[in-house]
């Protein structure tokens, strides 16, 4: 069976050490955390929800989410990939040094992919840029033609469209 991406999320009670039970769920059985973000998102701080991305086989990834759902901080699990039609984003901020025409070029590049100039100097530039993971690769490469520095990613957020929530 040739290994699949899926987005899954996660939905815990706010409590210390519940990723260190979930990341080392993963580590033990020898799986892959490809992304992974965490958020509160209870009024009271009560519940945070877990977004990760994890490459696998269909098998592997019930397995996983069978898994995921016996914790006991666990609420619920989602796999954004099998519920259908869903948003991922993530953010990331890219650092390009230059000069000259290198400089104008990264401009005009950051300008189509609507990255947006956070922080500018005489020899250097951040870009903010949020989009899906695709994009954000996309625009990484070719800053790197042109002088990139450092890259910092957040991880994807993903939600289901429409009315009905993860």
């Amino acid at each position: 069976m040739t290994p699949e991406r899926h987005v899954l999320t996660v939905t815990v009670d706010n409590e210390p050490g519940i990723l260190a039970k979930i990341t080392g769920l993963f580590t033990a059985r020898g799986y892959n955390i490809d992304s992974l973000t965490v958020a509160d998102i209870a009024v009271d701080h009560a519940v945070s929800r877990i977004t990760m991305v994890t490459t696998g086989p269909p098998p592997v990834i019930d397995q996983i989410r069978a898994q995921l759902e016996r914790l006991v901080p666990v609420h619920k699990v989602t796999d954004l990939t099998e519920e259908g039609p869903h948003v991922e984003r993530e953010l990331a901020l890219v650092k390009v040094s230059g000069t000259g025409e290198t400089r104008v070029e990264a401009l005009r590049i950051a300008d189509i992919f609507r990255a947006k100039s956070v922080d500018i100097t005489t020899s250097s530039f951040i870009f903010e840029l949020t989009g899906a993971p695709d994009k954000i690769d996309s625009f990484v490469g070719l800053m790197r033609e042109l002088g990139l520095v450092e890259v910092g990613r957040s991880g994807i957020v993903g939600m289901m469209r429409g009315n009905d929530a993860a």
